[in-house]
């Protein structure tokens, strides 16, 4: 298992994507986040995971969500995900070796060049609702799911 962080930067009705340039999830946008290390929090890898990929550092940033993912191509993948939200940062974001960001209306998110199971949950993030589940993943598209909203996020 492995797990990992996403932060998404929301302001005035939009909400800040990037575009992997390298990497897993090259060619995909998405939110910015990574790989959290064996002697920080998740917390602490959320916010160096957006001070590398786009130059900003979040304020507050709260938790969202927590998703499970899985791979049908890979019996051994597993991201535990944490998904948080900032409302208020330091900086300005700026393209990396990794991550273009970029300002989306909610009306213009690109769903189809995003994570498949992204339509599932942002929506979720978007209304200020807590959501958890897991998500399959096959190829680009969602094999099998039980992302849902939730009044209170569990540990697992």
């Amino acid at each position: 298992m492995q797990r990992v962080t996403l932060l998404f930067l929301r302001r005035d009705g939009d909400i800040l994507l990037a575009m992997k340039k390298r990497g897993f999830g090259v060619g995909r946008w998405n939110g910015v986040g990574g790989k959290v290390k064996p002697d920080e929090t998740i917390l602490q890898a959320t916010i160096r995971e957006c001070q590398e990929e786009i130059g900003v550092t979040p304020l507050r940033p709260r938790l969202a969500g927590r998703l499970q993912f899985y791979m049908t191509d890979d019996p051994d993948f597993l991201h535990d995900c944490h998904v948080f939200v900032a409302d208020k940062w330091h900086g300005k974001p700026t393209e990396s070796e990794e991550m273009r960001p970029q300002w989306f209306a909610h009306v213009d998110i690109p769903y189809d060049k995003m994570w498949p199971d992204d339509i599932i949950w942002i929506p979720y993030l978007l209304e200020g609702k807590l959501f958890q589940g897991t998500a399959t993943i096959d190829g680009d598209r969602v094999a099998s799911h039980t992302i849902s909203p939730v009044k209170v996020l569990e540990e697992k």
